[in-house]
């Protein structure tokens, strides 16, 4: 009987320690599971932040779209109101014109001035 009870003595002390290990273990789980739970947390908020920062540059996009989208209906609707060019080997073209009316300014700026030397 004492062989027994020295046996059941040993089993005791050996559930014991089993035990005592487990809990050990169940609380490092514990503690990493709120670590982790925290990082959960965090990676969430910073979710958060990286998504109102991807739709205010989504709105900032869009309104530069619009805006561009803008200025091409009017430039368009300018481009409408400006004379057509006849083509590049018409003697009427625009730079041609200009030329013209440059050389004209020339003759009465110097018309002017031979009149003053008289």
């Amino acid at each position: 009987m004492l062989n027994e009870l020295e046996t059941l003595s040993q089993n005791i002390g050996r559930l014991i320690a089993i035990n005592e290990r487990q809990q050990q273990a169940r609380h490092a789980l514990e503690e990493q599971l709120a670590q982790l739970r925290q990082e959960n947390e965090a990676v969430h908020a910073e979710l958060a932040l990286v998504r109102e920062a991807r739709n205010a540059l989504q709105a900032e996009r869009d309104a530069l779209v619009a805006k561009i989208d803008d200025a091409q209906v009017r430039l368009n609707a300018i481009l409408e109101k400006l004379p057509r060019a006849k083509g590049p080997y018409d003697a009427d073209s625009q730079l041609d014109l200009l030329a013209t009316q440059q050389g004209q300014s020339d003759t009465s700026a110097a018309g002017a001035q031979h009149g003053e030397d008289a």
